[in-house]
This record gives C-alpha cells, sequence and structure tokens, in this order.
C-alpha cells in the first residue's frame, strides 16, 4: 500500500518488451522534471526492467502487470494518483525524450487555466519535424484512407485531418491528443473517468481527449518541445495492423459510424480556426 500524501506531478509509462536504454531516458527525462511518483506497468513482466526500475531510482515503482492494454496499463497508474491526491498526472511513451525544464511550463500554463483539461506539446521526430499529433476527430474514412492508401491520393484530406492548415505556432483547443503525451489535470477524471479499457490499443487516446474535451478545453501547446521516435507499428506489422482495425470497430460502435453529433461539432469548431 503507498503512503497516502498530496503529490503536485506524477507519471506513468506503459512497457512491453520495451529496450531498457529508451526506458532509461525516458524515465531520467522525467525525474528530471521533478515528477514525484512514477510508475513503470510492464505488460510483459520482464524481471530486466524490475530490476533496472528497482535498483535505480526511488521515486520509480515497478507493476508487473497482465497485458490487457495500453489503456488499461495507465489506469492501474492513474487510479493510484487519484489515490494520492496528484494535481497532475502525465501519460507518456518510453520513446518520448526531453530536456530538464520542459513540463514547468505547460504546469504553469495548467495552473493558470482552471477550465483547461489536458494540455499537449509540440512534438517531433529524431530528425526534428514536427509530428501532427493534435487531430480532428476521426470519421471511418479518415482513418480507412490514411491506413490503406498513399499520402498523394489523400491530398488535403489528410491534411484537415491533421491540421495541416492550423497554425502550429500558437496554442489551440483539440479534441484529439496523441497518447504518447498526455498531460492531464488529475480533477478532470472524477468527471469524466479513465481510459476506456474495452480498447486493447489505438483508439483509448481519442475517445478520453473528446470526453475531457466535452466538459474542458484541451490545448494544444507550441512551446516547449518533445521528441517522439514514433515507430508506427501497425505499418509494419499484420498482427498490429488487425488489432488497431478491431480497436477501431469498437471505437465507432461506441461513438457512431456516420451519425456522431458531437464529433461533426467538435470538428466544426477546429475548423473554424483555420
Amino acid at each position: 500500500m503507498e503512503k497516502s500524501h498530496k503529490l503536485r506531478l506524477t507519471a506513468s509509462i506503459v512497457t512491453y518488451h520495451t529496450d531498457p536504454a529508451e526506458l532509461s531516458n525516458a524515465i531520467n527525462a522525467l525525474l528530471l522534471n521533478g515528477v514525484e511518483r512514477l510508475w513503470i506497468v510492464d505488460n510483459s513482466s520482464s524481471e530486466k526492467i524490475r530490476r533496472l526500475v528497482s535498483s535505480c531510482w526511488p521515486e520509480a515503482v515497478y507493476i508487473a502487470s497482465e497485458n490487457r492494454g495500453y489503456g488499461a496499463g495507465h489506469n492501474q497508474a492513474l487510479r493510484r494518483a487519484l489515490d494520492l491526491g496528484a494535481d497532475y498526472h502525465l501519460v507518456m511513451n518510453s520513446d518520448i525524450d526531453f530536456g530538464a525544464g520542459t513540463l514547468g511550463p505547460m504546469l504553469g500554463y495548467l495552473d493558470g487555466n482552471p477550465d483547461v483539461g489536458m494540455v499537449q506539446p509540440r512534438i517531433v521526430g529524431l530528425d526534428g519535424e514536427l509530428q501532427y499529433t493534435v487531430r480532428r476527430l476521426p470519421a471511418p474514412i479518415d482513418l480507412i484512407g490514411r491506413r490503406f492508401f498513399p499520402r498523394w491520393m489523400l491530398g488535403k484530406w489528410a491534411d484537415r485531418y491533421e491540421l495541416r492548415h492550423i497554425d502550429h505556432s500558437r496554442p489551440f483547443n483539440v479534441p484529439y491528443h496523441q497518447g504518447s503525451f498526455m498531460l492531464i489535470r488529475c480533477a478532470v477524471l472524477h468527471q469524466t473517468g479513465l481510459f476506456d479499457e474495452r480498447f486493447f490499443m489505438y483508439p483509448e487516446d481519442i475517445d478520453l481527449t473528446r470526453r475531457v474535451h466535452a466538459h474542458f478545453r484541451t490545448m494544444y501547446l507550441p512551446s516547449p518541445t518533445v521528441v517522439h521516435a514514433h515507430r508506427r507499428e501497425s505499418y509494419a506489422s499484420g498482427r498490429m495492423l488487425a488489432i488497431h482495425c478491431l480497436n477501431m470497430i469498437r471505437y465507432f460502435n461506441k461513438w457512431g459510424w456516420f451519425l456522431d453529433r458531437q464529433r461533426r461539432e467538435f470538428n466544426r469548431r477546429i475548423e473554424k480556426m483555420g
């Protein structure tokens, strides 16, 4: 049982046969930025990861977990963060890296804007190019087109989904944050709930962001910047593609395939910003 006391910032990383060097970089980045409690939820229950976490970082807590998916893994940490009364919790991938002082401006923004429930910073790849990780809520055609048709055939359709027409040098309120980096005000989760564990992988971030967005602003912030070594596994693995498709079917079964009034409303608002 973890001791209950007030924390400002907690975080979690879900691992599955993760490279220890990659995980070490992510942990160091978080602890350099003042994370007071970090949960490593290991869906592979790897002894190597357990020894790494337990031997190096007293602020990090290792959780060996049955693999029930990305959202379910983070929920184990989020429940603990809520029990400890944390102000903010960062859901993060192990392939994210950033320097000291990166989280401070985002925390300050949340402190100064109580109507904001979640923020995501500018995310770039290893090449320094912007990754368009904040997006419109997807319709079925958006995801089918992106996955099965070449980019040149989609043209402005793909650009519109990824909000490339919006100036990413300024903040804006957007209903979909990619799950690689989600800094969440813990209090909002009492109202919206945690990740929907029916989704094993992929749409759990869309689903949670839109539920928070229905009651609070969910903001993209152009500064600071974090680096994401994104692997796009569903494009390289038939198994991951099948998991992606199955879980998107579950998502559209929940929210609506063609008749989703909330999607239409949220996307109409974001279009007006272009």
